[in-house]
């Protein structure tokens, strides 16, 4: 009897890693073999704000501002705005002596990125401009990324979604999760746009119709939402709007240092991920247009994080070697199925990965992984879905760009 409730256990187990490791297979070959579009720079130029709340960051947002108001650009067709949360006084005038910088000053009890972004938009003229992008605090765009967000608007675009790498390597945990938002930007943008879906967001290095993320950004219950970029995500699908992905628009983003850190995001991340679910089922979202983003986007959000997924394989081999031993059965299908199923987990990110991360740098920071699947398990109870702040993610990185 015991034998078999645990066959049922581990069949379903089976059942559901295998639609998504099939799933994810097939994403990472597509996305392989797709030639993404390139942009080349338009004659017309639209009006961009570049958008950077910044919390408490003042030994990093000066550069940050410095790089974006020098960006190669035309001068009169973007400005850059900060919102000041808690930043200290001659950081504040520092910031304010830089050419093409605008600064507003909030200061909000918890932190919080929405509220920071929704009185930028309610401090901009509306009339101002066309297209607005929003840039974490470490954020740096490299050359041409504005002219590659402006020709796809031109293009017809209403949502774009840059190429975000890593800014620093320094540590094993910063080379993983260096190699993690690769492993994203190939199954969750690249593939999704070779398969004709919408690309996913990511939080920064996103851009949009001014007067449509606005609208977004005013809506009561995103303010003291810690997972507002996901709102973000799910309203521009429900507006039947395709979030292009310029593969070749790269931003500079900072990755986490340490396990302390990384922890903290991935509870702040799998928090996100719920609650974008409970959108799905809220009968607050209103109506919503069962296209084909809102199928997909529903299917990946019920996907495991990727080191459950990595947990769940770990049990299995070692239940593998626990059969083979002892003689006794717990595993359904039989084990030649689970193996097969690993091996194409595997293929999947060894396809996704770039081929820079291939390197002795990468096979030491590989040895790490058991510590950050620990810190996974540390983070699931720690969840708060029901929190009202922002999990910010500290900056360590102070290193300034050439």
């Amino acid at each position: 009897m015991i034998q078999q409730i645990l066959h049922i256990i581990f069949f379903l187990l089976f059942l559901y890693l295998a639609a998504y490791t099939c799933y994810f297979f097939f994403v990472a070959v597509v996305g392989k073999l797709y030639k993404p579009r390139k942009y080349q720079p338009h004659a017309s130029k639209k009006s961009i704000a570049v958008l950077i709340p910044s919390y408490k960051e003042d030994h990093i947002i000066v550069n940050t501002a410095r790089k974006a108001a020098g960006h190669d650009y035309p001068a009169d067709k973007f400005k850059v705005y900060i919102a000041a949360d808690r930043l200290q006084p001659a950081t504040v005038a520092e910031l304010r002596t830089i050419p093409n910088v605008e600064v507003l000053e909030v200061f909000f009890e918890l932190g919080s990125k929405a509220r920071s972004l929704n009185k930028l938009f309610h401090w901009i003229p509306a009339d101002r401009h066309d297209v607005a992008i929003i840039l974490d605090a470490d954020n740096v765009m490299m050359p041409g990324v504005l002219e590659k967000v402006n020709a796809a608007f031109q293009a017809g675009f209403r949502a774009v979604q840059s190429h975000r790498i890593a800014k620093n390597l320094n540590t094993p945990v910063a080379i993983l999760d260096a190699i993690s938002e690769e492993g994203n930007n190939h199954l969750f943008r690249r593939g999704q746009r070779a398969l004709g879906f919408s690309s996913t967001t990511i939080g920064s290095g996103m851009a949009f119709e001014f007067h449509k993320i606005k609208e977004i950004y005013d809506i009561p219950d995103i303010l003291g939402n810690p997972a507002c970029d996901r709102v973000v995500d799910f309203e521009i699908m429900k507006a039947d709007i395709c979030i292009e992905f310029i593969d070749d628009a790269y931003v500079q983003d900072e990755k986490v240092g340490n396990k302390q850190v990384f922890e903290n995001q991935r509870t702040r991340w799998i928090e996100s991920q719920i609650i974008h679910l409970r959108l799905f089922f809220d009968k607050k979202s209103g109506h919503l247009p069962k296209t084909k983003d809102y199928f997909n986007k529903l299917f990946c959000n019920l996907a495991a994080p990727r080191l459950i997924f990595l947990m769940s394989y770990f049990l299995v081999f070692a239940i593998i070697i626990l059969q083979y031993f002892t003689g006794y059965s717990i595993l359904w299908p039989q084990y030649t199925w689970w193996l097969g199923l690993m091996l194409l987990y595997g293929a999947t990110f060894i396809i996704a990965i770039p081929n820079k991360f291939y390197s002795k740098q990468t096979i030491g920071a590989v040895l790490h992984i058991p510590v950050l699947v620990w810190s996974i398990v540390r983070a699931l109870f720690k969840l708060n879905v029901d929190r009202k702040e922002f999990v910010h993610t500290p900056k360590a990185f102070t290193q300034q760009d050439n």
